[in-house]
């Protein structure tokens, strides 16, 4: 028996071909010529030894699948069953490649399978025919279809199935897969379509929240998958099965699942939390059509919902489908199955595979360049505060990952040493010494580095200034509130404004300001260095609105205590849980890898909604903080010995400290 495969490198095809090569005869596959490696691929990997897989070179584009003259005469008579797989199968591309690859492939199929007399003429169509007809549609019906304009690959899947029907002199069976899902036994598929658009979704879901926290979802309507071992092999018994000419079968799951299940299966794969509310989009429909439209149609409505599709990977035309309104009879199918052994199987039972699969091979993050070096090199990045401490150490990690670093600070000899260090490491460095408190030489390092480096790619606002000292004790000291101000604010906002106009001519910048834990906290006796860190956070909350669309981030790093110079004057921090400067370091390189709004640690995020919810209560517990860690010696004025003394931490303040780790006290 010989048979002619076209679309025999796709997926539906391989696994077919690999079914057909269990038969005997040998098996002709038309290949594009620029697909010829993947046709030697499958034959290796299918064992051909070169004798029963033969390639025939050609395209789906052309009269005749583009074979000579001399190349149909040779299979004329020859081929029993011609399989017609090739299509585009994507609701996601244009109309014109679908038309020209669904429909005129089609007919360009039909055309050869007629010249060289083939034995039967299979047609792989697709359940997408019915368009968005509303009910029950069976496998006899086919000008009932309703809406197949709704997309183009409902039309073209329509129209291509028409030209077989009124078309094709040759017997031919035509066959309508459902959703096809990866391989039920090894997970297998080759791109992302159906339910695995939202699988991104749930993998967001599953790194927020665990996997135990109940969460709102969707109920939608039934959508009906199947995976590729099932299609084949039902297509496989149908083709070879007597007497069935003529036939149109549904290779469909005659009891679908709603969306909601769907997914929920797929999050349980996937460790991810599920939907335990599900809302079904019907009890919206007393909202009138034209409001819901014109609600749709607003721009901003639609720039949002733009912006979230394109973040998690999902396609518009996907969404329209939620409430497919279609159900399959599938009972010539099942008859022609009966006595095969062939079953669909149930979803839950394989859907871990498909997951493992999808997360091993095709979660886009894989192709995404996670690494600091990917991000940096041959980037500029100006850090403030370079000179020792987080600058510095972040300075280290960016140049050693081939960034080109600028770092500035007040003392020349400390920028030496660090240059001498970057430098030693392999790096590129370049210092400027500036004293961002005074604006005259904050504008003057902008218009230096504008001038030698043309700007800047990463702002890294990481020099501060910090004051540990109860409000009571700075009634004559409102010059702690201007100078904490001056630089950790006005300092910073002097070079973000330096640098954005480069930043957003060239549509692309990155702007990381080093905030503090202690403004999700609202930690007492810090009120100057928190007031003037929130402030910086709330510029950069207002900059991200205007800057977000012209390819410029901003992200605030909402930082613990780190053991630096900064914090030496209090020597109770001494003995309570503080990060390194390399572990901050690593902060900010995260924040250049995956550019978040805003990095922050549980115990900031969790201090900031216990804040949002009672209020009250959270004054109390940060009272009895204030209450329970005195003033530094520091802070009261003295020195020496006395200092030692006055600050050796109780064991129920290093209790109370680990507790809330990384906060200020």
């Amino acid at each position: 028996m010989t048979y002619f495969v076209t679309g025999a490198t796709g997926f539906i095809g391989r696994n077919l071909v690999e079914k057909l090569l269990a038969r005997k005869g040998t098996i002709h596959c038309l290949v594009r010529k620029g697909s010829m490696d993947k046709f030697e691929a499958l034959r290796e990997r299918l064992g051909d030894d070169g004798k029963r897989l033969v390639a025939v070179q050609g395209d789906i584009g052309k009269p005749h699948l583009g074979l000579t003259p001399a190349q149909r005469k040779a299979l004329a008579g020859k081929i029993k069953h011609f399989f017609h797989l090739a299509a585009i199968y994507d609701l996601a591309a244009d109309a014109e490649s679908q038309y020209k690859a669904n429909v005129e492939g089609t007919r360009h199929a039909m055309q050869l399978a007629d010249e060289i007399k083939a034995g039967c003429f299979h047609h792989a169509s697709s359940i997408a025919v019915a368009g968005m007809y509303p009910g029950v549609f069976r496998e006899d019906m086919f000008d009932e279809a309703e809406d197949v304009d709704a997309n183009p690959y409902f039309k073209t899947k329509h129209e291509s199935e028409a030209i077989v029907r009124k078309e094709c002199t040759r017997p031919h069976r035509i066959y309508r897969p459902a959703i096809v899902l990866g391989h039920s036994q090894t997970g297998e598929i080759d791109k992302i379509d159906g339910p695995y658009y939202f699988f991104r979704t749930l993998k967001k879901l599953r790194q927020m929240l665990p996997a135990w926290m109940p969460v709102l979802g969707i109920e939608g309507g039934r959508v009906n998958m199947v995976p590729v071992d099932f299609v084949v092999d039902a297509m496989d018994h149908i083709a070879h099965k007597p007497g069935l000419d003529g036939g149109v079968f549904h290779l469909t799951d005659p009891a679908p699942l709603r969306i909601g299940q769907v997914l929920n299966i797929f999050a349980h794969a996937g460790h991810a939390p599920q939907m335990s509310m599900r809302l079904d989009a019907r009890m919206f429909a007393f909202i009138p059509a034209v409001v819901r439209q014109g609600l749709a149609g607003l721009p901003p409505v639609k720039r949002f919902v733009n912006a979230v599709l394109r973040d998690l990977g999902i396609p518009a035309e996907a969404l329209k489908l939620i409430n497919y309104p279609t159900r399959f009879d599938s009972r010539e199918t099942e008859r022609a199955l009966r006595g095969s052994k062939i079953k669909l199987p149930k979803l839950d039972s394989y859907a871990w595979r498909l997951w493992d699969y999808w997360e091993r091979h095709l979660d886009p993050d894989l192709f995404v360049d996670h690494s600091l070096s990917g991000k940096v090199k041959g980037r500029r990045v100006l850090i403030t505060g370079g000179s020792s401490g987080i600058g510095k150490a972040a300075a280290l990690k960016i140049a050693g990952a081939g960034g080109k670093v600028l770092i500035c600070a007040r003392g020349a000899d400390e920028l030496a040493e660090a240059k001498k260090e970057i430098e030693a490491a392999g790096g590129v460095c370049h210092t400027y010494v500036a004293d961002l408190a005074e604006m005259k030489s904050a504008d003057e390092l902008v218009a230096t580095i504008v001038k030698e480096h043309g700007g800047v790619d990463i702002l890294v606002n990481n020099a501060g200034r910090s004051i540990r000292r109860a409000i009571a004790s700075s009634y004559d000291r409102f010059h702690d509130f201007e100078r904490t101000m001056q630089l950790n604010y006005f300092g910073s906002l002097r070079l973000i404004m330096g640098f954005l106009p480069g930043m957003t001519e060239r549509h692309r910048g990155h702007v990381i300001n080093i905030s503090s834990i202690g403004v999700l906290t609202n930690a007492p006796r810090f009120s100057a260095y928190v007031a003037s860190k929130a402030a910086l956070d709330a510029f950069s909350r207002c900059a991200q609105a205007e800057f977000s669309d012209n390819g410029i981030n901003f992200t605030t790093i909402n930082m613990p205590l780190v053991k630096t110079p900064m914090i030496a004057p209090t020597k109770m921090y001494d003995s309570v849980p503080t990060l390194s400067p390399d572990e901050a370091a690593d902060l900010i390189a995260e924040a250049i890898i995956d550019r978040p709004v805003r990095i922050a640690t549980r115990t900031g995020i969790f201090a900031q909604l216990l804040y949002a919810v009672a209020p009250r209560l959270y004054e109390v517990i940060m009272n009895t903080a204030f209450r329970m860690f005195p003033d530094s010696a520091a802070a009261k004025g003295m020195k020496g010995r006395a200092e030692l003394e006055q600050q050796q931490p109780t064991s129920e303040q290093v209790a109370f400290a680990a507790i809330m780790r990384g906060v200020h006290w």
